[in-house]
């Protein structure tokens, strides 16, 4: 359970992390209730690079979830230098049928386009990856688009691709 401080501080769920970049020190930690605009300039960018609107329902439907206690919701974590939003990271941990423990899936990178190329993506993957390994998650995984080229270029240096294909069936539909 957090504690009232922690609660305003933003310190949920990953305690704050300062990393060093190529071209100068960033903190990386979980969004806080001041820190909606800014989160809401950086997801909205990362839907609109895939092509994707949403309601501003969903919007406030997310913050929510990103600050919410519930061990089983979504998590957060932005960086920030100074106090410019660079980057955000939207992550959940679930079951997974093969093993005993939860796996962590990344749903959500972002890196703001200023500041692409100085090591914020790599280092919001490695906060997502502690904060699996703090609870206990044996891996933590994520997709991206085949032709997001510059993504799977950091990809391929933090991670394994499995060469599994995703597929989706829409709310309704059936498989007949």
């Amino acid at each position: 359970m957090r504690t009232a401080a922690q609660s305003r501080s933003g310190q949920n769920r990953a305690e704050q992390t300062h990393v060093t970049a190529t071209t100068a020190p960033f903190l990386i930690r979980a969004p806080a209730a001041p820190d909606r605009e800014a989160w809401a300039r950086l997801w909205e960018d990362y839907l609109l690079f895939y092509d994707t609107r949403l309601p501003a329902a969903q919007f406030d439907l997310q913050f929510a979830r990103l600050l919410s206690d519930d061990p089983r919701g979504f998590r957060g974590l932005m960086a920030f230098r100074g106090t410019e939003a660079l980057g955000l990271a939207h992550y959940v941990f679930h079951p997974h049928g093969w093993q005993a423990g939860d796996t962590c899936y990344l749903q959500d990178l972002w890196t703001s386009a200023s500041a692409r190329g100085q090591g914020i993506g790599r280092a919001l993957i490695a906060a997502v990856g502690q904060a699996a390994c703090a609870q206990g998650a044996a891996q933590v995984y994520w997709l991206t688009h085949a032709g997001n080229a510059a993504a799977r270029a950091l990809y391929d240096k933090v991670g394994r691709a499995t060469g599994f294909v995703e597929y989706e069936l829409g709310s309704g539909t059936t498989a007949s």
